[in-house]
Parts: structure tokens; sequence; C-alpha cells
């Protein structure tokens, strides 16, 4: 049962939350689903709820809101990438060229985060850890396997993450028009350019949760009122789908071929 290795390496994505509207619903969809345990948090942190597997932390589910005057955020799943210094990768993002939404700011105790945008208009969190590294559980069914950039401009896109965190994107062995994450010289995700999804689809960061069985984990989802986006298919590293929750939120669903 591959437990995360802690701490993670500056870079590497280590967390995946969801702002939703309806947070009972969205905690029970997941729950029925993949097979996470969480309840609302206290209003002291917002309500946020830190859901887990096998007892360890595997996502983060909040209750969507928007300061006075701005709009809801959209609700999607936002990859984290791990930071030693959340306040200098801020700096780091504005100097490349991208976006900083929400500032860096603390979490009670448990460590600081912001959420930016790179300069394709991809949407992701920094986490830098206190007392909460992020998850304790990764690769095995019902939590993240795979994190994947789809980007509209890949050297725009690699000149970016190698400023901001150090991140090598490279064409990945055996794939074809497909690039892999490295931090470190390991890999932490993949690319893709976003011509490859649907016309009008936005460069944006897609969370993948390991499944045992992708067909009758999409049946189940139907069942539950979600949207299926790409049907069941074989690839590379196994059988995948995209789909969305029933608020909207897409993710991939991924059983992956045996090592």
């Amino acid at each position: 049962m591959p437990d995360a290795t802690i701490p993670y390496t500056a870079g590497t994505p280590c967390w995946v939350d969801l702002m939703s509207k309806e947070q009972q619903a969205s905690l029970d969809f997941y729950r029925d689903l993949l097979g996470w345990q969480g309840q609302p948090g206290s209003d002291e942190h917002g309500g946020y709820a830190v859901c887990e597997l096998r007892g360890k932390a595997v996502a983060g589910i909040g209750r969507a809101s928007a300061p006075e005057g701005m709009p809801e955020p959209p609700t999607v799943w936002t990859t984290y990438l791990a930071s030693d210094d959340a306040e200098a990768t801020q700096r780091a993002v504005s100097a490349a060229g991208g976006t900083v939404l929400v500032p860096a700011m603390d979490v009670a105790d448990i460590g600081r985060m912001l959420i930016a945008a790179d300069p394709q208009g991809s949407v992701f969190g920094v986490w830098q850890s206190g007392s909460f590294p992020g998850a304790g559980v990764v690769n095995e069914a019902g939590a993240v396997i795979w994190s994947e950039l789809h980007t509209s401009d890949l050297p725009g896109a690699t000149a970016f993450y190698g400023e901001v965190f150090g991140m090598d994107i490279v064409p990945m062995e055996g794939a074809d028009a497909y690039w892999e994450l490295r931090v470190g010289g390991r890999g932490v995700g993949g690319a893709t350019l976003v011509s490859n999804d649907p016309q009008g689809t936005p460069p944006h960061w897609l969370t993948y949760f390991a499944v045992d069985d992708v067909d009758s984990t999409v049946d189940a989802l139907v069942r539950r009122d979600g949207t299926v986006l790409a049907p069941p298919f074989d690839m590379v590293a196994g059988r995948m789908a995209v789909v969305a929750d029933p608020q909207g939120a897409p993710f991939a669903m991924l059983k992956p071929i045996p090592a």
C-alpha cells in the first residue's frame, strides 16, 4: 500500500482539493465512489474537510466562497505543488509572468498556501507545509495517481515551471506527443497540449484518481449523476476515463497496468 514519501520535494504535486457549492453532497459522492471518509471541519477553518483513505489524508473538500463583489470560484480540482518558501515562490510566479490569484497566507499552524495561474492560464496551488505535509497516501485505488498539465504553449510552460519550481518538462519515452514533469530527475506528472482536448477547453491541471475497475466506477458515477467526458479507453499506462462529478468538477480515473 503506497504511502506518500514525505516531505515532498519542492515542485512535486502534494495535495488536491475541491471547493464545492454543496460540500456535504460532494463528501457523500466521493465517499461512495472512492471510499473516502471526511466530515466538514470547524468554522475556524472555513469548514474545510480533510478526507481520508485508510486513515491517511488523501484530498480536501471545502465550501466554495468568494470575497464580496467577486464571482464564486469554478468547481474544479486544484493541484498543489510543494514549496519550501511560499513567499519566494509567489515572487517567482510574478517574475516568470504568472498571476497570483490568492496571495500567500497562513492556514492555521499547518502550513502556508497561495493560488496562482501560469502564463497560459492553468491554475494551481502552492503548499508550504507546517504540521500538515500533504497527501499521506497516493498511487492506490481511491488516491491520486497522476497530475497532468494541459497547456497551450509547451515551451512557455517549460520555461515557467522550470524558473519557479526547478521542474523539467521532457518528452516521455514511449508516448507520442506527451511529456513528463520531472523534479530532481524524478517523474512527478505529465503534460499534454490542450489542443488535444475538446474545442474551447482552457489550459488546466487535471487530477487522476486510481480505481480498481474503470468501467464499473464510471457506471457508478453515472448512477450518482456524474458525467462522462471521455468514455473508458485503453492507453499506454492502462485504462482510463475522464469524467465530471455532479457539480461539474472534471477529473480522470485510471487503472494502471501492473508494474
